[in-house]
């Protein structure tokens, strides 16, 4: 995040979305007030494939100074790289914003305008399967600023071939494959409308080199030996026979190749103020998953089930994602998604009381609280295993 001298507008570059962000009133007295602005949306370019989006949706007041320079910026790139598009997000809210970046399209066809409330860009979800989908890909952008300096102390490097199990809406394998440029790389999931979502997103990205598999991971129609590195991340916690999916990521590595696992453990979950109902509520939802034969404490028993699948050489760290590692309310919105499911559908479904709903939802308005709070701190862990097959 940056700032003007007098705090009047923010710019962000989200990388996962690959969007570069404007909020806030814009009203220089000279262009050399933006300079700052000016040299992130030049560094972002540099990490862009495919579309760029420039989010302007909350940009509320914008002078001709301000919008002269934004123009030369996006026409400036768009120009010099004939496989870069710019799409303009903006809101109907702001009538005037639409209007005044329309003019861009006139100027280079690969400038598109778009109002937020009516077309589809990355980060909105239109996934057909539940409602735990729209958070997915904020979660990703939280643990990759994690993960990306991680993974190479696991073995990901550039030019190895790469699989990507239960890739889910693919937004891991988009930044993997942009970050470690692999040889080959295969995202399979058994969700047809997640694998729709990440090719579209691939699309958008200009990403050519993902191939999108359907398939079951228990059970995959790949053949063995094949993956130097491969990858499968918040899954095994999901089912309740991790141990099968661990047999099949073990058979498609090659040997002396290397497969990562990520897990949760929610009832470490924690916050301040207000820690101890926080800590009541994640300790229910470690209940509420081994109901339905899941196990949301699987982090920690990651290397046991590494080594009982045949790996050596297993390496082990967590980290912890807090509301410190960027915008708090990226941080909130994870929360409210997990009190959503959580304290939603699945308690319903098991046959709970009002009370303890009532109960339940307040553990996860306190993380909440805590994430959002000038002086508080909030923080989900994360564990990373890794092991070698043998040679």
């Amino acid at each position: 995040m940056a700032h003007t001298a007098d705090d009047m507008f923010q710019i962000r570059f989200d990388e996962n979305n690959q969007e570069f962000s404007i909020i806030g009133s814009m009203r220089p007295q000279r262009a050399e007030d933006l300079d700052g602005c000016a040299r992130l949306f030049e560094q972002s370019l540099r990490s862009v494939t495919g579309t760029l989006y420039v989010n302007v949706k909350r940009l509320v007041r914008l002078n001709n100074i301000a919008f002269r320079v934004l123009a030369d910026l996006m026409v400036s790139a768009v120009g010099s790289r004939a496989d870069l598009r710019i799409s303009v997000i903006t809101s109907s809210v702001v009538g005037w914003s639409t209007r005044k970046f329309a003019s861009l399209r006139d100027v280079n066809q690969n400038i598109a305008v778009e109002e937020y409330d009516s077309e589809f860009y990355p980060g909105q979800s239109f996934l057909e399967e539940g409602e735990f989908i729209p958070i997915l890909r904020t979660q990703t952008k939280l643990t990759w600023r994690h993960e990306r300096g991680i993974l190479p102390r696991h073995g990901m490097k550039p030019g190895l071939l790469v699989a990507d199990i239960c890739c889910g809406i693919g937004d891991f394998a988009v930044l993997a494959f942009k970050e470690f440029a692999p040889a080959r790389m295969v995202a399979l999931d058994h969700s047809r409308s997640s694998l729709a979502y990440a090719r579209r997103v691939a699309g958008d990205f200009g990403i050519q080199g993902i191939e999108y598999v359907y398939g079951d991971a228990s059970e995959m129609l790949l053949e063995d030996n094949q993956f130097d590195f491969v990858t499968c991340r918040h899954s095994l916690q999901v089912f309740d026979r991790p141990e099968l999916i661990l047999k099949e990521l073990f058979r498609i590595c090659k040997p002396g190749g290397r497969v990562y696992i990520t897990n949760e453990k929610n009832s470490h979950c924690l916050g301040e103020p207000r820690a101890d109902t926080i800590q009541w509520t994640y300790n229910e939802v470690a209940a509420l998953w081994a109901h339905f034969k899941m196990d949301i404490e699987l982090g920690p028993k990651s290397r046991r089930y590494m080594l009982d699948a045949g790996f050596d050489d297993v390496r082990m760290e967590s980290f912890m994602v807090t509301n410190l590692d960027g915008d708090p309310q990226d941080f909130a919105d994870v929360i409210q998604s997990w009190e959503d499911v959580y304290a939603g559908r699945m308690a319903v479904e098991r046959g709970d009381s009002p009370e303890f709903i009532e109960r339940f939802r307040r553990g996860f308005q306190d993380h909440i609280f805590a994430a959002l709070h000038p002086k508080g701190y909030a923080g989900w862990p994360i564990w990373v295993a890794s092991g070698r097959k043998p040679a």
